[in-house]
């Protein structure tokens, strides 16, 4: 599933080709995604310039002259710039086109990703009212974390990914960080100290902007708004290394499921 750095480097790579165009037509092929794209969108859109491109959390938020698209990739989802009357794929559900000659395409072979159009303020939507500080933004900090430590026995890997905490935090990047804090996933979060909190505050950080640096992580099917995968990948320590030594002490990363979810850490280095 696409995670927050890869969602960023996608609002990044539409934005510059987005940004003050009008649209000037918009053609569904497949409403039929997590929830069904909203009947009349259309004609919502038709006509309308571009005024700002942003994010939060994992949604992309495109903001027009009456309202807002905000757009989720799902699962499998990808957004990319191509130019008007190129042949749609298979799993292209649906197409934006611009003034400039350039189209905006969504393609989500497991159709989980989703598009909403709000006429309100897009943060007082029901799907982001409720969510955290940004990781990387000033709100998140070491306080934040250890205060939400407190007299909490669920695993700290468990707790960074909890969207009520923090958001964006996933699978991938929360492995990540805490290896480079040196916290092992199983910790209980109130075990952890404020200088573990501290350490693993930047080490969240850290690794979200080295991701979004290079343009994410693709494991199996995120494309950037180009088509380029992320290379992130290349510089994992230790999610889907398991059995291969660790890159700063060679014991073998060790793996096991967690909440459902694979968790992989080396036993030497996270304590």
């Amino acid at each position: 599933m696409p995670e927050l750095p890869e969602v960023e480097t996608t609002r990044r790579g539409i934005a510059p080709a987005l940004l003050g165009q009008r649209v000037v037509d918009v053609i569904i092929r497949d409403r039929r995604l997590r929830w069904p794209i909203p009947a009349g969108l259309e004609a919502q859109l038709s006509r309308q310039t571009v005024r700002t491109v942003e994010r939060r959390a994992k949604y992309i938020l495109i903001g027009f002259d009456t309202g807002t698209l905000i757009l989720h990739l799902g699962m499998s989802g990808s957004l990319r710039i191509v130019d008007s009357g190129s042949t749609p794929r298979l799993h292209d559900h649906w197409d934006i086109l611009m003034d400039s000659g350039k189209t905006l395409r969504f393609h989500d072979p497991r159709r989980f990703g989703s598009a909403h159009w709000t006429e309100d303020g897009p943060h007082e939507h029901p799907l982001l009212k409720r969510l955290a500080p940004e990781p990387l933004g000033d709100s998140f900090d070491a306080d934040h974390l250890f205060r939400a430590t407190r007299r909490r026995t669920v695993a700290i890997k468990h707790l960074i990914m909890n969207s009520q905490l923090v958001v964006g935090v996933g699978n991938i990047y929360a492995s990540e960080a805490l290896f480079r804090a040196g916290i092992s996933p199983g910790r209980a979060a109130r075990r952890l100290s404020r200088a573990q909190a501290a350490a693993l505050t930047t080490a969240i950080k850290d690794v979200l902007e080295a991701a979004i640096e290079i343009g994410g992580t693709t494991l199996r099917d995120y494309v950037n708004a180009e088509g380029v995968p992320g290379y992130f990948r290349q510089q994992l320590y230790v999610y889907e290394r398991d059995g291969q030594p660790c890159r700063a002490c060679a014991t073998p990363i060790k793996q096991r499921i967690q909440g459902g979810r694979s968790t992989y850490w080396c036993s030497v280095c996270q304590r």
